[in-house]
């Protein structure tokens, strides 16, 4: 049995603020839902991105598998100077970075629509509590995929390279976040006061 509610059934003795927390808590969680889709486009690492479904390319996140397929050459190429890879190294990791963004691009397509059934479902005039948490329940579901897809791929990319090209890749890869959390602290700090109102 699932809980459904309705707006209209509140007393109409109860003052309008209830309400109005109630539209406020449909709009949080609608907002919620959103979130949730637009995070579907940046699959979720599997402990090795920044944080939850970050938009991060390069070793170790998803985006090393998101793109137009000259984009993710180029990408392995940068990703793989530097640290000796051979020429058929380089060849093996870029079918592997393929496979994998063409699984994750099939996933995302399939997914598509759990974004407009959860609006649908929170506009709709009565809440099906039920069916809500079926739908959080599909979206976790397709994150959980695509993680598992990308930690695949990570794994056999890594096989693929020595266990020296692994240190230096990820000796490259600390110094590179070390700069970018450098860049985004001065941004912070440079960054005008808002202005008074």
């Amino acid at each position: 049995m699932s809980d459904v509610s309705t707006f209209d059934a509140l007393p109409q003795d109860k003052p309008r603020g209830i309400k109005r927390l109630l539209g406020g808590m449909l709009l949080a969680v609608a907002g919620t839902l959103a979130l949730s889709a637009w995070a579907e486009n940046a699959p979720p690492g599997p402990g090795f991105s920044h944080g939850p479904r970050m938009h991060h390319a390069g070793m170790g996140g998803p985006g090393m598998f998101m793109g137009r397929p000259e984009q993710l050459n180029r990408m392995v190429d940068h990703m793989l100077d530097g640290v000796g890879a051979s020429e058929a190294q380089r060849t093996q990791i870029k079918q592997i970075v393929q496979a994998a963004a063409a699984d994750l691009k099939t996933q995302h397509e399939s997914a598509k629509g759990l974004h407009e059934k959860g609006l649908q479902l929170l506009a709709a005039p009565t809440i099906d509590t039920a069916a809500v948490e079926s739908l959080r329940q599909q979206t976790e579901a397709q994150h959980d995929q695509a993680s598992r897809r990308i930690t695949q791929g990570l794994i056999d990319v890594a096989k693929v390279l020595t266990p020296e090209q692994r240190t230096k890749l990820a000796q490259r890869m600390k110094m590179r976040e070390d700069q970018m959390r450098d860049r985004m602290q001065r941004m912070q700090r440079d960054k005008p006061a808002p202005a008074p109102k």
